[in-house]
């Protein structure tokens, strides 16, 4: 109960204030202040950049405000009244806070308090995820991530701030989303490494005579043995049609599966280094008589709201930065395999 008193009594005090302040034109407390600095009419108005007749009608709008005639003339100056002092006392500090909510201050990591949350596919979250809270741990450490898959809610929770940045393949968005690419991913094939087709070129007819794993990876929610894929309607336009042993979109189950069967899988040439190699799966290019675009592109999206917010220009910044060095790794373990290739 008297949690709740306070609380009225906090909400009548703030409509008081601002019914209050909106009869203020707060420029006049700066005029106010050189005032009270100069005590004197034509130069307060010479450090304002205005004429002695104006500052003289702010000088009458302030002691209409405050009901008080601040000031008395004396020779060729002013005397501030017993108000005018009170009010000298409290302006510099006033004055210093109203600037500071006009003037943005540095984002500083180190002591920054607070949660960014991110949006992202399984596929991208294990490559940028952990090394973002390696570089938060050390350079943020109270800026936490929630990270979570993405579905088809993640617009609208851009809009409404309910998250901040999702990693994305590359496609339209509404307007008040901005787009900043990050880079292109190279479909492949997966399977395990003694698969048959392993160690061999293959063609369409090699592929289709094993079962898939149709891992949705863009998919959070329920997921259907109906539901076809952009390959499925890739070779369907060909007059063919692949066998699903499994639908899934937990990623754990699609590599265990991969690993245990001849099934095949599609992802990307790029994507779970780590994951790939901890379950003996190798990855092949698609077949050359299967035309398909050659590179998927994805984007990072966040809400025109935040491009002036330093911390998500900070964030930002530092997800670039890794993609940017998963690309250099990238280009330099194929330059490794190329020149060990051409040694062969």
């Amino acid at each position: 109960m008297q949690n709740a008193n306070a609380q009225i009594i906090l909400e009548d005090y703030l409509k008081m204030t601002i019914n209050t302040l909106a009869r203020v034109d707060l420029n006049l407390l700066v005029s106010l202040q050189v005032l009270l600095e100069e005590l004197n009419v034509t130069r307060a108005a010479e450090r304002l950049h205005v004429s002695q007749p104006a500052m003289s009608k702010t000088l009458l709008r302030l002691r209409n405000a405050f009901e008080d005639p601040l000031f008395t003339r004396s020779g060729r100056g002013l005397v501030p009244t017993p108000r005018a002092l009170e009010l000298k006392r409290a302006l510099p500090q006033l004055l210093e806070g109203i600037g500071g909510l006009l003037v943005r201050t540095e984002f500083d990591p180190a002591v920054y308090e607070g949660h960014v949350r991110i949006v992202a596919p399984e596929f991208m979250a294990v490559q940028v995820v952990p090394p973002l809270v390696q570089i938060l741990e050390e350079q943020a450490p109270g800026l936490g991530i929630a990270v979570s898959n993405a579905d088809e809610s993640y617009l609208s929770e851009l809009e409404s701030g309910a998250t901040d940045f999702v990693l994305e393949v590359e496609k339209p968005v509404p307007r008040g989303c901005l787009v900043t690419s990050l880079g292109q991913f190279t479909p492949a094939v997966w399977m395990r490494s003694d698969h048959p087709l392993a160690d061999r070129e293959f063609d369409l007819d090699d592929m289709l005579e094993y079962p898939f794993v149709q891992y949705y990876l863009l998919i959070a929610g329920r997921v259907e043995a109906s539901m076809e894929s952009r390959f499925d309607k890739l070779i369907a336009r060909m007059g063919r049609r692949r066998r699903k042993a499994m639908i899934t979109n937990q990623l754990m189950t699609a590599l265990d599966t991969l690993h245990s069967s001849n099934c095949l899988m599609l992802a990307t040439m790029d994507d779970l280094k780590q994951e790939s190699e901890f379950y003996q799966i190798v990855r092949k290019p698609y077949p050359r008589d299967l035309e398909h675009d050659p590179a998927i592109p994805a984007a990072l999206v966040q809400h025109e709201r935040t491009a002036n917010s330093p911390m998500h220009n900070w964030v930002k910044e530092k997800i670039l930065e890794i993609v940017q060095g998963i690309r250099v790794e990238r280009d330099q373990e194929r330059a490794r395999d190329a020149a060990l290739a051409q040694a062969r």
